[in-house]
């Protein structure tokens, strides 16, 4: 019996700061040129239509559904015949603005969108300004496969992870747009995400001058329940993809079964000396 694939695209671009439009006809550039074949998803990196630049965060808003980025994502879906992740973009609702993940299906409906829970506001960052907290994990199914999804920072809080992985997660996402200064942390706790929660990761940011001085990582990855690279795309811009596997994830699960061992609670007793 022929094992399930899916092929997975990840999209790293450096995007134009500011400027929607400009970023939108970017990303399909660099779909029309990087995707010849067959996809099942496609990946895109957070705030890739405004670039990480929280002043200019608000002024990029857009409604999901109505929008020009939903009604590109919702293309983008249809032409490729792939479900898309959308990496995140900035959304208002009833006068609130978030940093939104939609999820689209293969015909271009959208199904569900996860908003960032933790907001970076540190290192002359100050995110939590402008955009408000999203206040749950959301974990979709596309194609049979369960997708859990974060953003950016979201990634240095494993006990979101873990849920994830306990709610029955397949694969993990996190769509970021990640300083350059940090790729030990990046590439440390991406992997170690995906071999504690025995799941595949897609773990994708985007590359190139931000402003002030400041440049984002690249260093996009899809990482395996080991925490073996499948595919990456280091630097510059373009789309890599790679074939996971969640049959061979399964038989791995099955031969050790580490999560069957997490404890239902880890209260820590605490010894003081007088």
């Amino acid at each position: 019996m022929e094992q399930k694939k899916i092929t997975i695209a990840m999209l790293q671009m450096s995007s134009v700061i500011g400027d929607v439009e400009a970023n939108i006809k970017k990303a399909e550039n660099l779909l029309n040129e990087g995707i010849k074949t067959s996809v099942d998803v496609i990946v895109f990196p957070e705030v890739w239509t405004v670039g990480w630049s929280c002043s200019k965060f608000q002024a990029s808003a857009q409604d999901i559904s109505t929008g020009s980025v939903g009604e590109f994502l919702s293309q983008t879906a249809r032409k490729y015949n792939a479900n898309i992740i959308g990496g995140s973009v900035i959304t208002k609702t009833n006068n609130q603005y978030f940093n939104t993940c939609p999820v689209y299906k293969r015909n271009g409906e959208l199904v569900t969108t996860y908003s960032k829970m933790h907001l970076y506001s540190y290192y002359g960052c100050d995110e939590n300004k402008y955009v408000k907290a999203g206040e749950k994990p959301i974990l979709v199914e596309l194609d049979g496969i369960k997708y859990g999804l974060t953003i950016c920072y979201d990634i240095r809080f494993p006990e979101l992870y873990r849920e994830y992985a306990k709610a029955g997660a397949d694969v993990l996402i996190n769509c970021a747009a990640w300083g350059s200064k940090k790729p030990i942390p990046w590439e440390v706790m991406t992997k170690s995400r995906a071999v504690e929660n025995q799941c595949y990761m897609v773990a994708l940011t985007q590359s190139g001058y931000i402003e002030n001085g400041e440049y984002n990582l690249g260093q996009s990855r899809i990482i395996d329940y080991k925490g073996e690279e499948i595919v990456s795309i280091m630097s510059g811009e373009g789309v890599a993809i790679g074939d996971i596997f969640p049959d061979l994830m399964y038989d791995f699960r099955k031969k050790s079964p580490t999560l069957n061992d997490i404890k239902d609670s880890y209260e820590v007793k605490i010894l003081c000396k007088k």
